[in-house]
């Protein structure tokens, strides 16, 4: 967990000693929630490890989860240019909305959905589920994983030749799902490739 030792660093002199805190998913990178900190609810979100707010209407700290169990687990935190505005990104333990929902503003979830697959997967490895398909694969070796991607890898390019939209995007769907597979297999992330591209931009 990135942490600032310092709340110095906060501006909290503005709006009544209080400033807003974006929440962001640390792995989906969605936009979860907005609250408000004071200097005493920074400092204890810090030491705990996991989000506390200060509740404009309950005039008092809120550690958000309290009484859902649905914590927000702190992961890292940056503070904007001016010093008024933090940025904390969290692994969610559940829903971050009171009504249920995944994220307050209720956005699109399916352009995230590759990060949450790769959760997904990471998960699989984690807890192997006994006849999951990733649990066979792994069950068959790294050759055949790799191999998977070569084949879906063909069938994507017969798919998109052929014009058929249907059935391209289906194995293109297959097609990033074992390239998601083989990543974890060797340990790798969608961060690396990430980086990775990024630098190739710079060049």
């Amino acid at each position: 967990m990135t942490t600032i030792t310092n709340k110095e660093q906060v501006d909290f002199s503005k709006s009544e000693s209080l400033v807003p805190v974006i929440i962001q998913n640390e792995q989906t990178l969605e936009v979860l929630m907005l609250g408000y900190m004071n200097a005493e609810a920074f400092e204890k979100t810090q030491k705990e490890g996991k989000v506390t707010f200060f509740s404009r209407s309950k005039n008092r700290l809120w550690t958000k989860g309290e009484e859902s169990g649905n914590f927000l687990w702190v992961k890292s935190i940056h503070i904007d240019c001016d010093r008024d505005t933090i940025l904390i990104k969290v692994k969610p333990e559940g829903p971050t909305c009171h009504t249920g929902s995944r994220s307050c503003f209720k956005t699109d979830f399916n352009q995230n959905f590759i990060f949450e697959l790769e959760n997904i997967i990471t998960d699989r490895y984690e807890n192997p589920v006994e006849g999951s398909y990733i649990n066979k694969m792994r069950n068959k070796g790294l050759h055949k994983i790799a191999q998977k991607v070569g084949e879906e890898g063909v069938e994507t390019v017969i798919a998109a030749l052929v014009e058929n939209k249907k059935d391209l995007i289906n194995e293109a769907s297959d097609l990033v799902f074992h390239l998601l597979f083989l990543l974890k297999e060797k340990k790798l992330t969608i961060q690396d490739i990430a980086l990775n591209l990024a630098e190739r931009h710079k060049g």
